[in-house]
């Protein structure tokens, strides 16, 4: 079923495009929540001619963001996760992550406006693009650092010896 967004829906479309999206999605979600209406050749024309209004709305919204996109540009944070000898993850890093990540360091960005084609699962230095606004898109860098099963180890043995000590007092 054809729809025509009027509202940026994350991972669908920017407001004013026509997709394709499936009936129950369109007729449960979409259209009660104002986000698309369907798309007919009076609401086809309707949008053609409010086309030039979003735009200039869209435009000034970009404007705003870009101000304060300013803040996020550039930012890099560092995240550490269990690693193997050889600098394999145990897990990988999402983008569920990095917000968390970005969210300790005072930026709050949504998750799902992170742009991350594949999870992460090696160390390293990473750019990772956020989409902010349809016009927006900033770059972070993100530090991937391991936390090794020895230093683990080492680190719980430091900590039971500390506490034994502290008893033993």
């Amino acid at each position: 079923m054809q729809v025509i967004l009027i509202k940026e829906v994350l991972g669908l479309g920017d407001p004013g495009e026509l997709v394709e999206v499936k009936r129950g999605y369109a007729r449960n979600f979409l259209v009660p929540q104002g986000l698309a209406v369907l798309a007919t050749k009076k609401n086809m024309a309707a949008v053609e001619a409010e086309r030039k209004r979003i735009a200039v709305q869209q435009a000034k919204e970009a404007a705003r963001i870009r101000q304060e996109a300013a803040g996020v540009s550039g930012a890099s944070v560092t995240i550490k996760v269990r690693a193997g000898e050889h600098g394999k993850l145990y897990g990988s890093v999402s983008t569920k992550e990095i917000a968390a990540a970005l969210a300790e360091a005072g930026h709050d960005i949504d998750r799902r406006r992170i742009m991350l084609d594949n999870p992460i699962k090696d160390l390293g230095k990473y750019p990772v693009k956020i989409k902010l606004h349809p016009q927006v898109i900033v770059e972070v860098s993100v530090t991937v650092e391991g936390v090794f099963a020895k230093d683990e180890q080492a680190e719980a043995a430091a900590g039971k010896e500390v506490e034994e000590s502290q008893t033993e007092e």
